[in-house]
């Protein structure tokens, strides 16, 4: 109980749940990076420079999967290990975990407790939320152990691997999957099981109900048979995920079915297996089954589109979401349709959700035009790679087109910090910079403004 009051003690200053979020994130990132930094956590028994630590801590804890290191031939089981296990602590959200902490220590949830679990899990209310942290963790476990049953057996069945090997093989990918992460324990991530469909699609399908986002995943394990009463939350996301998975899908199957490098040297169900995973992946999974580097430059370019979009909210996905890309779309149709309100079926959204989906695709944006500039400088690369590479640090895809480890020391801090914001997310990250909300007791007289 003293320690739980310690605790409380050093995180009170903190009022905005925001801010401990990202203090929680930043705290993770530099413990793991202490972990990984010792001999044991190599596989040749020395110490790991503090950059090398640093990033692979942020890759892990963000679910970003980019690495300026061999996973398998770098790292020693003891530093897969730490690695996985902040992918974990990721994906579960630092506040999640909190809060289970403190309720199985001092058996009840208080309102600051509540606050920061809600913040974290993106859930409406606070209503509940004990259960709702419950029902995450539980739903993460779980799916991650359905992948793990599903890869152990492959590895035993189909690639020889003894029981202990499999299994801790279908663990690591499990959890690696279903966290966004796009770590693995081979070289070239998922080529060698390019033409495998129990491989590829059970990352494929861990992958997307990760990203899917908790409330959405509740509401559609509650009425999945009657979409007519799902919210404007899962309605969004659902319809906008299977559009993105299936234009995805198209477009790389159009662009890469005669590239040599790529689709090109599979058979006609390879090619729509590798194309299917190339869309489902590019949503901020970070595994590839064909070499990203051999891709074209459309392609990457239509990668950029998927990853900067992302996922759904309150998942392991990252990117500016689905549920802004969607609420966007609306509201456009509504301007262009001179609706003074924006409605999504029979529901009227708020002005603040709308600000909120132009601040943080605005944001997101801009930073990924200010960093790619910035990399441009600080590398000889041309600007669709360096697009690529910033886009996928941002939006916690991990994929890569083969420059990560040629960029210098600086851009390597740069992608560092592109990482973390993207899971902790621009508007959480401004959020957290601010102090408190301020409210203006006046209004000003309008002036109408030519755009455009």
């Amino acid at each position: 109980m003293k320690r739980v009051r310690a605790a409380s003690a050093l995180f009170g200053g903190y009022q905005h749940p925001t801010q401990m979020i990202a203090v929680g994130f930043g705290i993770a990132i530099l413990l793991g990076a202490l972990l990984l930094s010792l001999p044991a956590s190599t596989a040749a028994g020395q110490t790991t420079d503090w950059m090398t630590a640093v990033w692979t801590a942020t890759a892990a804890v963000s679910l970003t999967g980019l690495t300026i290191v061999d996973t398998p031939v770098h790292w020693s089981a003891f530093g897969e290990v730490i690695i996985i296990g902040l992918v974990q602590i990721g994906g579960l959200g630092i506040m999640t975990l909190a809060t289970v902490f403190t309720v199985l220590v001092s058996g009840r949830l208080g309102l600051r407790a509540r606050l920061f679990a809600q913040a974290e899990t993106k859930t409406p209310t606070m209503a509940g939320m004990r259960s709702v942290v419950r029902k995450v963790v539980v739903y993460s476990l779980v799916c991650e152990a359905v992948a793990a049953a599903v890869f152990t057996v492959r590895f035993m069945t189909g690639y020889g691997e003894g029981f202990g090997r499999a299994l801790y093989l279908g663990v690591f990918h499990g959890v690696s999957a279903f966290n966004n992460a796009g770590f693995t324990l081979w070289s070239d991530s998922l080529v060698r099981f390019a033409g495998d469909p129990w491989i590829c699609l059970t990352v494929a399908a861990a992958v997307i109900v990760g990203g899917l986002g908790f409330p959405v995943v509740f509401e559609l394990l509650r009425s999945w048979r009657h979409p007519g009463r799902w919210s404007v939350l899962t309605t969004i996301t659902v319809f906008a995920t299977l559009v993105l998975l299936v234009l995805g899908t198209l477009v790389y199957l159009a662009t890469e079915w005669h590239n040599p490098g790529t689709l090109g040297g599979l058979d006609d169900s390879g090619k729509l297996l590798g194309a299917f995973f190339l869309s489902a992946m590019a949503r901020t999974a970070g595994f590839n089954s064909v070499d990203i580097g051999d891709l074209y430059p459309s392609s990457w370019l239509l990668s950029d589109v998927l990853m900067f979009i992302g996922g759904g909210s309150a998942g392991t996905a990252g990117g500016i979401k689905v549920t802004t890309l969607g609420l966007l779309l609306f509201v456009i149709w509504a301007e262009l349709r001179g609706e003074p309100k924006v409605n999504v079926r029979h529901r009227q959204v708020p002005e603040t959700a709308q600000r909120q989906a132009v601040v943080v695709t605005a944001m997101s944006g801009a930073l990924v035009v200010f960093s790619t500039y910035v990399l441009l400088v600080l590398t000889p690369h041309s600007l669709d790679r360096v697009l690529f590479e910033v886009t996928a640090a941002f939006s916690t895809a991990g994929l890569t087109t083969g420059i990560t480890n040629e960029i210098p020391p600086a851009g390597h801090v740069l992608l560092i910090v592109l990482m973390f914001v993207g899971r902790i997310g621009p508007l959480t990250i401004g959020s957290a910079l601010a102090l408190k909300e301020r409210a203006r007791r006046y209004e000003l007289p309008e002036e109408r403004m030519i755009v455009g």
